[in-house]
């Protein structure tokens, strides 16, 4: 209904595994408006093929987690937060298991079952719980049933959020987030949802990039709200991308698991040649951020136009039991991971930073709370270690529900009347192309100047782009009716920014950040996150929306 206006005590804005954890964990008796751009399961978290890290039998310990997880984030994890986050991680696996996610299983010697573990890129000990190769899917989809079970979650698909609405952008003494407008993409609407907490679980921005792993809808919404919010936001510059995309027109986005390196898997050139150990003793067990940077150059290097991933030695039929998601998609292009090597290519796949964030999940606009990938919490560090991602969304889903509850319990429930969206001096747009157009080339940029590899002169030739998108869209969205298509455009226009900006600050190569201006990390010098901070919230309104 146009101008429509609803309210609830949480309004979730993701459906991922960290907002539906969430969803979970709060009190039944609270009223939850669960927010999908798309179909409830249509994120990041479906698509996730490793598992779930936990130390879950020894010699493995929550030291060990913790060192791998600091080593992997190159001298900027929060050593801290990695102990919260690895020492909380075997309950989230029996909270898992209590809900009948189906992890795969091995049988010892003596007879009985045990979880089965993968190792993976960075880790010292087999500490993955999965799921054949398709735990992301399991998951979601366990989650997404026991969510739909409950009476007091309204699920809201196909609805994308606009913006937050806060104390400051109404002209309040106080900067608290009181809800946020919402595009129904049934009706073309907006509409107002009134919230007493707001959570981001949004997910990542890598749609930013031309190549990337993540579905359609990774465009960085939350990010980009939570600063024009005025939450600040850290380590932008961090971007992992994965090494080993399978390399072919048509296959859109699909990801050889990590744990194909992981039991044995190894990267060749075209004559056939390993490469890995020239660049690291761990050879392809090294992190990520090392593996992408190695394929990169032998790309260039060689002029070629992709890598091999070989896993042709182990046998069949153990290669069809662990991993036969992608031995069945693998088929649909030609190829057999049995029988020969497979082509692969880098491509974004994590944003490192985002929202910055304490163990609560809390961000600096009171009432906003941020988990997941759109978050900042101090665990990743300079590069995330495998499979530690939907461990976070598990951990920090866990712990806001917990800090929602006590709010919800101790603050009053009263809220300022809020203003209805207002299209009152905005027509339909007879350009549309513009959208399309602007979209393409902030990704075809972000690849070329802020990808894997980059210069100072690449980012300032980044950033004189993306200041002058940045004065069209909004010019744009100020005189024209929203769409979906717009929405994004302008989010990942911002997370864009954000970006380069993030990047043009950091003076040294560290984990996911190589600059070549600045090849060497800078120990005399230790820096820690860097940290955005953005101007006072615009008030709202230009031309009937918010400025």
């Amino acid at each position: 209904m146009e101008n429509a206006a609803i309210s609830y005590d949480v309004l979730i804005v993701g459906s991922g595994a960290a907002g539906l954890t969430l969803a979970l964990h709060l009190p039944r008796t609270t009223r939850i408006a669960l927010l999908s751009k798309g179909a409830l399961n249509e994120g990041s978290s479906l698509y996730a093929q490793g598992g779930v890290s936990a130390v879950l039998e020894e010699p493995d310990s929550i030291d060990s987690h913790v060192a791998d997880t600091l080593e992997a984030g190159a001298g900027l994890c929060d050593p801290q937060v990695a102990r919260f986050v690895a020492s909380r991680a075997p309950q989230m696996i029996e909270w898992l298991l209590d809900v009948r996610v189906p992890f795969s299983r091995e049988r010892r010697a003596d007879g009985t079952e045990r979880l089965h573990l993968h190792r993976e890129g960075g880790h010292s000990h087999r500490r993955i719980a999965h799921v054949a190769d398709a735990t992301g899917r399991a998951l979601e989809t366990t989650l997404e049933q026991q969510v739909r079970d409950l009476a007091n979650v309204s699920v809201l698909e196909y609805h994308a959020a606009v913006d937050l609405i806060t104390g400051r952008r109404l002209g309040l003494d106080d900067n608290r987030c009181y809800g946020a407008y919402v595009l129904d993409q049934s009706s073309n609407h907006v509409i107002l949802v009134q919230a007493r907490c707001v959570v981001l679980a949004s997910g990542g921005a890598n749609k930013v990039y031309l190549y990337t792993s993540n579905p359609d809808g990774a465009t960085g919404d939350g990010i980009a709200m939570a600063w024009r919010a005025g939450a600040r936001i850290a380590n932008m510059e961090f971007i992992q991308f994965h090494p080993t995309c399978l390399y072919h027109p048509q296959a859109k986005s699909f990801l050889i698991s990590e744990a194909v390196r992981g039991e044995g898997a190894w990267l060749r050139l075209p004559n056939g040649e390993r490469f890995m150990e020239r660049f690291d003793p761990r050879g392809e067990l090294a992190p990520r951020d090392i593996v992408a940077r190695a394929i990169d150059h032998e790309m260039k290097r060689l002029g070629i136009d992709c890598v091999y991933l070989d896993i042709s030695h182990k046998s069949a039929a153990f290669l069809r039991t662990h991993f036969p998601t992608i031995q069945r998609r693998c088929l649909e292009f030609g190829f057999d991971l049995t029988q020969a090597p497979l082509p692969v290519v880098p491509a974004a796949h994590y944003t490192c930073g985002g929202v910055l964030v304490d163990h609560c999940g809390r961000t600096d606009v009171p009432g906003l709370y941020a988990i997941g990938e759109v978050s900042y919490t101090g665990l990743h560090g300079a590069n995330r270690l495998a499979s530690n991602s939907l461990l976070e969304c598990l951990v920090y889903g866990t712990a806001a529900a917990a800090d929602i509850a006590r709010v919800l319990a101790e603050q009053p429930t009263r809220q300022p009347a809020l203003p209805l969206w207002d299209e009152s001096l905005v027509t339909d747009s007879d350009e549309q192309v513009v959208v399309s157009h602007n979209w393409d080339e902030i990704r075809r940029f972000m690849w070329d100047y802020v990808g894997i590899v980059r210069t100072h002169k690449r980012l300032e030739r980044a950033q004189r782009r993306i200041d002058l998108l940045l004065g069209e869209i909004q010019e744009y969205y100020g005189n024209f009716r929203i769409t979906a298509d717009l929405v994004e455009l302008r989010n990942l226009a911002v997370v864009a920014d954000l970006i380069i900006r993030s990047a043009l600050l950091r003076r040294e190569s560290r984990g996911l950040h190589y600059i070549l201006d600045y090849p060497q990390r800078d120990e005399a010098h230790p820096s820690g996150p860097t940290i955005l901070t953005p101007a006072a919230p615009r008030p709202y309104r230009r031309k009937g929306k918010e400025g």
